[in-house]
């Protein structure tokens, strides 16, 4: 349309290479969906979901304004009920594929690789949905709180590529889910030689022995309940160092819950495991001071312990990427009402993070620094804002190295208590308060 607004027709061209028309006809035939050529076909659809999101999930009757459409929220609701969720799913895998493929082509200094290895950072988080029945039954309330008190709550589990910072892939599951019930479910998209780097909630037997028997190596701290935590214990098969070493990890007696006894049996009955142990710098201002990780880098002379400290500092973009879909694209707050329709939300919000992110890392190419140093924030309003055709100049952020603060704010976010009893019950209290 010649109307659109230069920020949809920004978020176009951004994404013909990786996610053209086509490309999302294709994935909606694929999923068994027969659509009409209308105003709001499925392209001109999720690109305007792309908008709605990019635009810090702006309320739907804003979209009219953001992209200069006559189209009713009915309208584009419904329409977005109608798009499939493996559609959806399939763009993102397939788009996440391309734009990886695309920043790992590049002619440039910035870094794809750690060793050699392509590397990916997992780990879990959550997101506030409304309160509907569906999705209380289905994604659960925390404990602790009056009946009628809280929002659902859904877990999700990321896996990111490390320096890209892109979303490979998200799983959604109920709350009190085990994440490594869930882990599993990122194994495939994991080739043979790449490396997983996560915290010690995935350090486990078998989830280094699953990893290992599809060739992917592994990089966690180690869980804090092993006895090797303590280096003068635990069945050393060899030495490497003062604080490396490598173990023998025999198979639990008692398989999890989550597996199924078959594979169980299938897996070994004994794994080779190296051991790292490594002090933080007192200057840092960080609550750890001794971190031990937990490896199946074998080779000291190709992974040095000193690389595989540096590797395990990797992690913490995770946390970083978790912070600005929930705090800046106010992920952390879901809108739909449905649980495929917050599947969908989630989907597109990963949509417009790796958008993001293929622009910070163009960006960082041109301004030669890496992309991590870009503002999320600025390439955001860049995308809201700049004319087709511009090159991105974005902000660079300072280093900062060494630099804590306290996790403490002077503004309080609000001024109102906090519920404690159902909006019913406070209702009725507050007509009899008034009489």
């Amino acid at each position: 349309m010649a109307s659109i607004t230069p920020a949809l027709r920004r978020i176009k061209g951004e994404l013909s290479t990786c996610l053209p028309p086509r490309l999302i006809y294709q994935a909606c035939r694929d999923a068994g969906h027969a659509f009409r050529q209308r105003e709001l076909d499925p392209a001109q659809l999720l690109y305007l979901f792309i908008l709605q999101v990019l635009s810090f999930n702006t309320a739907i009757s804003h979209l009219r304004h953001l992209g200069a459409m006559a189209v009713s929220g009915a309208a584009y609701c419904k329409a977005r009920m109608r798009l499939p969720l493996a559609a959806v799913q399939n763009l993102l895998l397939r788009s996440a594929q391309a734009m990886l493929r695309e920043v790992r082509s590049r002619d440039d200094a910035l870094q794809t690789c750690w060793c050699g290895l392509r590397t990916y950072l997992v780990d879990g988080s959550s997101a506030i949905t409304p309160h509907t029945e569906t999705l209380d039954k289905h994604f659960g309330h925390p404990t602790g709180q009056k009946k009628g008190c809280s929002l659902p709550v859904a877990k999700v589990l990321g896996l990111f590529d490390a320096f890209s910072g892109m979303v490979v892939h998200l799983v959604c599951t109920h709350l009190f889910v085990n994440e490594m019930k869930s882990v599993w479910r990122v194994h495939p998209l994991l080739g043979k030689g790449d490396l997983l780097v996560g915290d010690r909630g995935f350090c486990s037997f078998v989830h280094l022995a699953l990893l290992s028997a599809a060739g992917v190596l592994a990089c966690f701290r180690l869980h804090g309940c092993r006895k090797e935590c303590d280096f003068r214990r635990g069945r050393k098969v060899k030495r490497l160092g003062r604080n490396d070493r490598i173990v023998l990890w025999h198979k639990p007696m008692q398989k999890p819950k989550w597996m199924k006894r078959r594979q169980y049996a299938r897996l070994p009955d004994s794994l080779v495991v190296r051991l790292i142990r490594y002090h933080t710098p007192v200057a840092l201002g960080r609550r750890t001071r001794v971190v031990t990780v937990a490896t199946t880098l074998l080779d000291p002379t190709l992974y040095p312990a000193e690389k595989i400290a540096q590797l395990y500092g990797l992690r913490w973009r995770v946390e970083t990427h978790f912070g600005q879909l929930k705090t800046t694209l106010k992920m952390r707050r879901l809108k739909c009402r449905t649980v495929e329709g917050v599947l969908k939300e989630l989907a597109v919000y990963c949509l417009v993070f790796n958008l993001v992110q293929r622009i910070m890392a163009e960006a960082a190419a041109r301004q030669r620094v890496t992309p991590e140093r870009i503002s999320f924030l600025d390439t955001v309003r860049w995308l809201l804002s700049a004319a087709p055709g511009m090159p991105p100049e974005l902000m660079v952020n300072p280093l900062r190295l060494g630099r804590h603060e306290p996790r403490v704010i002077k503004d309080l976010l609000d001024t109102y208590r906090k519920m404690t009893r159902p909006r019913a019950y406070l209702k009725r209290h507050l007509a009899l308060t008034k009489r």
